[in-house]
């Protein structure tokens, strides 16, 4: 399912970086929106949850997780702009891939999806634009979970500089290639959401840990943790959320991704927390 929904920013169309004509539709505005690709289940009428891919990834890491809670709870999971088959705004024309333009677009589509209370899940290097959002809306959520986020002192930027093999199911690997293959907007996007990543992104998380051991912090939050990620360490997690009365669940067999490696392990993890 794609969805448009409206981008606060300066909603300029994209141009062409080499001959100034109007990009294609996937790399544009349409007068004020961006289109956002969401995936939907459960029924509208149960409790909101939200959840979130990191870096880089799309919300089709969330395939097995979302059947989990779905008898429950209404999921959302959705695309970041420059990700997946979301739009991706070519830089300098509407759209920059600044951390700080991540948290405004992530109050807009919130706005739009889920006006009412609801709970984010949120794995990975994202992790800091959305608990930079979730500071200023705590009274939006019912619970904050975060799955393998990075921490300032330990956090390595590998994960921005470098790749490495993922096993996976070649129909499941295609999924996540196809937006390559069709537009090169997606490597102009991917470029950009790195250089942004690179240049902000140690602020950010050095806020994030500041924001969740803060005594105006009252949001329920939880720590899921895959012990097998190459990327960020273990270390340290279990001290910083006992001195704040953080939840902490561990999930042996999952890695960086936990969504990924073990999707309905963490559905069924998520449906715990949250009941």
């Amino acid at each position: 399912m794609v969805k448009a929904h409206a981008l606060y920013g300066n909603k300029e169309k994209a141009k062409d970086p080499f001959f100034g004509l109007t990009m294609g539709s996937g790399s544009q505005s349409s007068g004020d929106v961006f289109n956002w690709f969401c995936a939907e289940a459960g029924s509208s009428s149960n409790p909101t949850v939200l959840l979130i891919h990191g870096f880089p990834s799309q919300a089709y890491s969330y395939r097995n997780v979302l059947p989990v809670l779905a008898d429950k709870y209404r999921c959302i999971a959705f695309d970041w702009l420059g990700f997946g088959f979301s739009d991706k705004p070519q830089p300098k024309y509407g759209f920059d891939y600044t951390l700080d333009e991540y948290t405004s677009a992530l109050e807009s589509l919130i706005d739009a999806v889920a006006p009412d209370k609801l709970s984010i899940v949120v794995q990975g290097y994202f992790a800091p634009i959305v608990v930079k959002y979730a500071k200023e809306h705590q009274d939006k959520l019912n619970h904050l979970i975060l799955v393998n986020p990075p921490d300032p002192l330990r956090a390595s930027d590998k994960a921005l500089t470098s790749s490495g093999p993922y096993m996976m199911k070649e129909e499941d690997a295609t999924v996540y290639r196809r937006p390559y293959l069709v537009s090169g907007a997606s490597g102009f996007a991917l470029n950009a959401i790195t250089r942004a990543m690179e240049k902000d992104l140690k602020a950010y998380i050095e806020s994030m840990r500041s924001i969740l051991a803060s005594d105006s912090w009252n949001t329920k939050t939880t720590i899921c943790w895959g012990l097998r990620d190459r990327w960020l360490t273990y270390d340290g997690v279990e001290d910083f959320c006992d001195g704040l009365k953080h939840n902490v669940v561990q999930l042996p067999m999952a890695g960086h991704h936990a969504q990924e490696d073990r999707g309905e392990e963490l559905g069924n993890i998520i449906k715990r927390i949250l009941r």
